[in-house]
C-alpha cells in the first residue's frame, strides 16, 4: 500500500499521503511549550523540519557539521518567522567524540528537551573507516544517533516529567532499510572491507535505525516513561538522491517520476510523527507517508534489536 500511495497521492487513515506537505501535516499546532533538537538541520528536509518547528513554535537546537551552512539556515528561518528561538551546536556523527561535545554543549544550556529528531545521515559512500575505526554509515548513521540518544535521555525523562508533556524521539530511516545483508546486520563484518557493498551498507544503517527505535521504545515502555520513539521513511528527494551519476538519477526520475517528492513532501513524515497530536502514546511503528506502514522481517526481530542494542552500547564505551 505504501508504494500505492506514493504513486498516486491517496491518503492513508491519517488524513494524510505522498503530496502533504510538512506545513499541512502540522497545521494548527502549538509547539511553543517544547525544545527540538534536530540533526543534520542545516539542509534538505532536516532544514525544513526546523523550519516547520519553528513556525508551529518550538524552540529549535540544529546540530549539524557544516555550521556555515547551519548559520545560514537560521539566518532564512529567522527572516522569515521573526519570532523563531533557533540555536546551533556543531555535530559530526562520524565522531564519537564530537557526539559526546555535542550533547555536553545541549546540557550546559539548561533547556528542556522535548523532541529528539535523529535526521541527519549519509548515504552510498566507498568504504571508509571514521576515526573511532567504524564503518562510516553505520558510525554516522546508526551509532552516532544511538550515542546522542543515550546521552540525551535523562533530559529528556526529567522534562517529561516535570512538564507533563510526551517527549518524542524520531528515527528518519529509510525504504532502504529492506535492502541489507542477509543476516540483516552484520556484526562480525561490520568494518570487513572485503565484502564491502555501499548500498547493502546503507541499507543495513537504516535497518538499525528502525531497529533502534523498536528497542528503545520497548524500554521507555517497560520503565513507563512518557516518550515514545518512531521511526519513518521520509520519501524519495530529488535534491538527494543519486548524486554520483547524472544520466542515471536522469532516465531514473523518467520512469519514477510519480514517485518523487520536493523538501516539504520529504518533511512531512518527520514533522508528523513529531508533533501530530493523533499520535499521542502511539510508540515503537514505523511510519510512511504519515501513515503507519508495514516493515520488513528483520525490522520486526526483537532478538536482532537486542543484539544491536548490546553491541552498540559496547562499541561506543570501547571508543569513549
Amino acid at each position: 500500500m505504501g508504494l500505492l500511495r506514493l504513486a498516486t497521492g491517496i491518503r492513508g487513515p491519517s488524513g494524510f499521503g505522498s503530496g502533504s506537505t510538512s506545513e499541512q501535516v502540522t497545521e494548527g499546532v502549538d509547539a511553543s511549550r517544547l525544545t527540538a533538537l534536530v540533526t543534520g538541520g542545516s539542509s534538505g528536509i532536516g532544514a525544513e523540519t526546523a523550519r516547520v518547528l519553528a513556525l508551529r513554535g518550538a524552540h529549535v537546537i540544529i546540530a549539524a557539521r557544516n555550521m556555515q551552512a547551519a548559520n545560514e539556515v537560521k539566518q532564512r528561518i529567522v527572516d522569515e518567522i521573526p519570532s523563531a528561538k533557533i540555536d546551533i551546536i556543531q555535530l559530526e556523527l562520524g565522531s564519537l567524540k564530537s557526539v559526546r561535545a555535542c550533547a555536553e554543549k545541549f546540557l550546559s544550556m539548561n533547556l528542556p528537551l522535548n523532541l529528539l529528531i535523529n535526521n541527519a545521515g549519509i548515504m552510498f559512500c566507498p568504504y571508509t573507516l571514521t576515526e573511532d575505526g567504524i564503518e562510516m554509515q553505520f558510525a554516522t548513521n546508526h551509532l552516532g544517533h544511538f550515542l546522542l540518544t543515550d546521552l540525551l535521555l535523562e533530559k529528556m525523562k526529567s522534562t517529561a516529567k516535570s512538564t507533563g508533556i510526551e517527549g518524542r524521539i524520531v528515527n528518519v530511516s529509510s525504504l532502504a532499510h529492506v535492502n541489507t545483508y542477509p543476516e540483516g546486520i552484520r556484526f562480525d563484518k561490520i568494518n570487513d572491507k572485503d565484502t564491502y557493498n555501499d548500498k547493502l551498507a546503507y541499507g543495513q544503517s537504516k535497518l538499525a535505525n528502525v531497529l533502534h527505535a523498536n528497542e528503545l521504545a520497548r524500554r521507555l515502555q517497560a520503565e513507563d516513561a512518557n516518550i515514545t520513539v518512531n521511526s519513518l521513511h521520509p520519501g524519495l528527494i530529488t535534491t538527494n538522491l543519486m548524486r554520483h551519476s547524472l544520466l542515471l538519477m536522469r532516465v531514473f526520475r523518467f520512469f519514477t517520476y510519480m514517485l518523487w517528492k520536493n523538501v516539504p513532501q520529504g518533511a512531512a513524515t518527520t514533522c508528523y510523527v513529531a508533533l501530530h497530536p493523533n499520535l499521542r502514546g502511539v510508540t515503537g511503528k514505523y511510519f510512511d507517508d504519515c501513515n503507519e506502514e508495514d516493515t520488513s522481517n528483520h525490522a520486526k526481530d526483537e532478538e536482532l534489536a537486542r543484539k544491536l542494542w548490546d553491541i552498540s552500547e559496547k562499541m561506543v564505551k570501547t571508543n569513549k
